[in-house]
């Protein structure tokens, strides 16, 4: 079953997911970040596929004044995020660390030593209740109408992927629009045939 957590500041309009979608993938995650007192040396590292909502969940953390974030370490210097690890320790302040990808490879060995001792967060692969969610979700944001079993229809022939579902509302977006009809099955089955090819849209 999924829920929901609410983010700050969304102006209306903007495009931006208002919540984040918890489900299977992600609960674990929203569940250690609120309590960043039980971190080893209160620092995580964040890991998650793309589009799986890792700088929303480092902004939610962020909002609620419960520790520093350093969102896309991979692409900053790693001596510096050591003296923000170092100056973390000091002020006895959780730091918060999000890796691009599901793995980031640190060079520096005295920042690799305490990496390790971090506490590694995963966001998961989406199950069906969370892909529905997540995909109604994207759908509202845009304000369109996906149609009556849109989920079930698409859930089970779609990639299980975070960037995946966005795609495929975006496609269905695109081609009611551009065909000026609404989101019926033609239009989820050309969405799945454009974005995963047409084998996987024939998938029964």
């Amino acid at each position: 079953m999924s829920s929901q957590i609410a983010l700050p500041l969304i102006p209306a309009g903007s495009g931006e997911p208002a919540s984040i979608i918890l489900g299977a993938g992600n609960r674990a995650v929203a569940d250690a970040l609120r309590a960043p007192e039980s971190w080893p040396f209160r620092t995580a590292i964040l890991h998650g596929p793309p589009r799986s909502g890792k700088s929303l969940f480092a902004r939610w953390f962020a909002n609620q004044q419960a520790g520093g974030v350093i969102d896309g370490v991979e692409g900053l210097d790693e001596t510096e995020i050591f003296h923000r690890w170092n100056r973390a320790q000091e002020d006895g302040f959780p730091l918060l660390l999000v890796a691009d990808g599901l793995r980031w490879h640190i060079d520096l060995p005295d920042l690799r030593s305490r990496m390790g001792a971090a506490l590694q967060l995963e966001i998961g692969a989406p199950d069906d209740d969370l892909a529905r969610d997540l995909m109604l979700s994207h759908a509202a944001q845009r304000g369109l109408a996906m149609g009556e079993g849109a989920p079930a229809y698409l859930v089970p022939r779609m990639e299980r992927s975070y960037a995946a579902i966005e795609k495929i509302v975006a496609e269905i977006d695109r081609l009611s629009l551009e065909r000026q009809v609404p989101a019926t099955l033609s239009v989820w089955r050309d969405a799945l045939e454009a974005v995963q090819g047409p084998d996987q849209a024939r998938l029964i």
